[in-house]
């Protein structure tokens, strides 16, 4: 099965179910991953801050 487009010469007029098929297979794939990854970064802002290390840069003085 294919279906008709009204495009300029240059450019393939049919496109393949098939081939169709595929794209939309891998654009599902890539979805599920951009899911994992903004999940991983939701889950990494819920952890707490780890606290810092040594006293350099940590105090401010705000009498100078």
């Amino acid at each position: 099965m294919s279906i008709s487009v009204n495009s300029p010469s240059s450019m393939p007029t049919t496109i393949d179910s098939g081939s169709s098929l595929k794209v939309a297979v891998r654009a599902k794939e890539q979805q599920q991953v951009e899911g994992k990854m903004a999940l991983q970064l939701i889950e990494a802002a819920q952890l707490p801050a780890p606290q810092p290390v040594g006293n350099s840069g940590h105090n401010v003085n705000t009498t100078a």
